[in-house]
């Protein structure tokens, strides 16, 4: 009866979405004030019912109903409780469905915060948000139904894939949807925008909150995830340029790049076209990976052939939002005025110079990831692209990203000074050098990873420049210098700690590129190894059993300088019921570096192949991506990124700005 109920729930909220996005764009259209004041309690009820239907899936999975398809699927009545829960999105129909829950939560986020837009753009925002919820959920009941029933309820389930068994993988979609689905907000806006002809400075303002908090949940969510392949995987790497991997990363990087042109449009009223058509293409971006990795195109073409239903109701829904808003946005283009003029060497012009470097970098991993499945549903020719090509072409821009981003917050708006800025700067490039190389002195490396340290390390050096610039350090007294650390914007200290994550992420991918130690070995219980100084000695093999599984695991002793210090115990996973085995990580964290321990099978004579790594400061790659994190948290509690702007503030820069 559940089963029943939650889809009869996700019915009705198909049909309130349909009445929000009617009542919206045409009570927009009319100028109706009545209709107007509908959409916001439509997108409640629409979150109501769909929370409904999430709440009664996941009741579904706690309870082990296997006569529902989806549970018997991906469920067993031995797995702990966590990862029942985690089931309801560990799959196709789940995840579409927590995505919709998603979107239902922005859309009554809009129509709770939003209340200080002008009634008609809040209107037409509401109904784009509507009709694209109304697009997902009809895919969800046609095409994804979570609550099909089994004619004959099986006593157990099938068990959830292994590898998704685990507290990294609990979190990292639903933060990847909240990513996601958060760049809706900003698409939303745009489209509205062009609908309604008006863009000016107060949209940006508008729009800069919704983007920051999508970036936020995304950078978040890459984040988890990189750090759940590296321990979970067993390959001791954080990042492999797989194609899913850059499904999330293209919209980070365009969310990166409309972050900071809106900015410049907020600013100095430029650069309109460009910041317009980046909130189209990230939610684009968005919607393109989220559905080539859930149709199975990236894994292989020929899953995309082997469902034509959901293909094709996949390409329908690309078609008609990205095909829809691009055409909007060209029949519009015109309209829009160019704005503000800016010299090169200013901060519009180092920001401009920012979004270049992201496009090109969007671009290039946008070519390498759906290259090789056009070239085959084409030609039927395999190729593959992977890590040597994204190093080679993204690495640079990368580096010669970060190694401008410290000049832009000094520089001042419409014209700056270079040389001033060099000034302040030499320093952080004096600390870079030296540290630099004192590193090859005492540890040599190759030539990449040196300049990629550099680079990271010029980089936070430059964001505590900044921050000295702000407040006079040294250059005014003490009390002054603190009194100006008070009054600093939470937004500037936010950008600041954003910049400083940068850099730290980037020390960490050099240190761990550079510097870190990779052994191999197979040993028998009673033999040692030794790795960057670190004595292994494999004493014993243990079986172990949990709720679901069971494991056999090399118990290692590790020794420093003669001095025990841990004990670590990789091991091989296997669970019963889905017959698949995982590799779990053996890992323990001295200071910001890692000892990593990974086995093969055990063999006859009780040996086994050890891969041990030493890893020097890559806890800082995702140490950087929680300051980053951090960042965004700061800027949006300040009052001035609150969602809309004070009323009489609005109306008054409503007054001041002309329609266009």
């Amino acid at each position: 009866m559940i089963a029943e109920l939650s889809h009869a729930a996700l019915a009705l909220a198909f049909a309130l979405a349909v009445a929000q996005t009617f009542f919206s764009l045409w009570g927009a259209r009319q100028g109706d004030q009545r209709l107007m004041t509908v959409p916001p309690i439509t997108a409640f009820g629409v979150l109501a019912f769909t929370a409904a239907s999430f709440a009664g899936l996941t009741y579904l999975y706690v309870t082990s109903d296997f006569s529902v398809a989806n549970v018997y699927a991906n469920s067993h009545s031995a797995k702990p409780l966590l990862y029942k829960f985690t089931g309801v999105w560990g799959n196709h129909e789940g995840s579409m469905l927590l995505w919709a829950l998603v979107l239902a939560i922005f859309s009554a986020l809009i129509g709770a915060f939003a209340g200080n837009l002008p009634p008609r753009l809040r209107a037409n925002v509401l109904g784009v948000q509507g009709s694209i919820a109304a697009i997902f959920i009809l895919f969800i009941l046609t095409t994804s139904n979570p609550f099909l029933r089994l004619e004959i309820a099986p006593a157990q389930g099938q068990g959830l894939n292994p590898v998704l068994q685990d507290i990294g993988l609990a979190l990292h979609p639903p933060l990847l949807y909240l990513g996601y689905v958060g760049c809706s907000v900003a698409f939303s806006f745009a489209v509205a925008a062009l609908i309604e002809g008006r863009i000016d400075a107060a949209w940006a303002r508008w729009v800069r909150p919704w983007t920051l908090t999508a970036w936020l949940f995304l950078t978040l969510g890459i984040a988890m995830g990189s750090y759940w392949a590296y321990y979970e995987l067993g390959w001791g790497g954080y990042w492999f340029w797989d194609p899913v991997e850059n499904a999330s990363l293209m919209p980070w990087i365009a969310a990166t790049a409309l972050l900071h042109s809106a900015v410049v449009m907020e600013k100095r009223d430029a650069l309109k076209i460009w910041t317009v058509l980046l909130a189209l293409l990230t939610f684009s971006l968005s919607l393109l990976g989220t559905f080539l990795v859930r149709s199975g195109v990236l894994t292989s073409v020929h899953t995309f052939a082997s469902d034509p239903t959901r293909g094709v109701f996949i390409l329908c829904i690309l078609i008609f939002f990205v095909g829809g808003a691009l055409a909007l946005f060209a029949l519009r283009v015109a309209e829009l005025k160019p704005g503000g003029i800016f010299a090169p060497i200013s901060r519009e012009g180092a920001l401009l110079l920012n979004n270049l470097f992201l496009s090109a970098i969007c671009a290039t991993v946008f070519t390498g990831t759906l290259y090789p499945l056009l070239l085959e549903s084409l030609t039927g020719e395999k190729i593959s692209v992977g890590a040597p090509f994204f190093n080679a072409t993204v690495g640079p821009l990368a580096l010669l990203l970060i190694a401008i981003m410290p000049a832009g917050p000094l520089l001042a708006w419409k014209r700056g000074d270079a040389a001033a800025v060099a000034v302040k700067l030499s320093l952080a490039a004096a600390v870079a050098l030296i540290v630099s190389i004192g590193v090859l002195a005492t540890q040599g490396a190759p030539l990449y990873p040196m300049i990629a340290l550099a680079t990271g390390i010029f980089a936070v050096a430059g964001a505590i420049t900044e921050y000295a610039t702000r407040i006079a350090l040294l250059r005014v007294p003490a009390a002054e210098s603190f009194s100006r650390a008070r009054g600093l914007p939470r937004s500037s200290l936010g950008t600041l700690l954003a910049h400083l994550g940068v850099g730290l992420s980037l020390i960490g991918v050099a240190a761990e590129g550079g510097w870190s130690v990779e052994k191999i070995a197979a040993v028998k219980p009673g033999e040692s190894i030794s790795v960057s100084g670190f004595d292994l000695r494999f004493r014993q093999w243990a079986e172990r059993k949990g709720e679901n599984y069971r494991d056999i695991a090399a118990i290692f002793e590790v020794r420093r300088d003669g001095v025990f210090v841990t004990e670590l115990a990789p091991a091989k996973r296997i669970f019963v019921m889905r017959g698949q085995q995982t590799t779990e990580a053996g890992i323990e964290t001295f200071g910001l570096g890692q000892l990593y321990l990974s086995i093969g099978d055990p063999s006859p004579d009780q040996s086994v192949a050890l891969r041990a790594y030493w890893k020097p400061l890559v806890l800082l790659i995702w140490l950087g991506t929680v300051v980053m994190a951090l960042g965004a948290a700061l800027s949006l509690s300040d009052r001035r990124l609150r969602i809309g702007v004070p009323k009489a503030a609005s109306k008054k820069k409503l007054e001041a700005v002309p329609a266009e």
